[in-house]
């Protein structure tokens, strides 16, 4: 995960709707579905999805009232929490 990525995407939300975001994780969920798919072409659409997912993660922690850099520090901290 991209953390200045997920940053520009919580950005675009907050400009427009999380219903953009959603729309176009099920669009790449489903693309990563088709067989005809190279591994690395899996593994960005995975990169994408995960980055996609952390900013609405971190979008619903700003709506539930913490500052942005709060949730975007809180959210890597859990990642690199899971990572270890």
């Amino acid at each position: 995960m991209k953390l200045p990525l997920i940053k520009h995407l919580v950005a675009f939300v907050e400009e427009h709707d999380e219903d953009y975001l959603v729309e176009t994780l099920e669009v790449l969920e489903h693309t990563s579905e088709f067989g005809g798919l190279k591994d690395e072409e899996i593994d960005v659409l995975g990169e994408l999805i995960s980055n996609l997912y952390g900013a609405l993660e971190v979008h619903k922690e700003i709506k539930a009232g913490k500052e942005k850099r709060e949730a975007l520090n809180a959210f890597m901290q859990r990642v690199q929490g899971s990572i270890d």
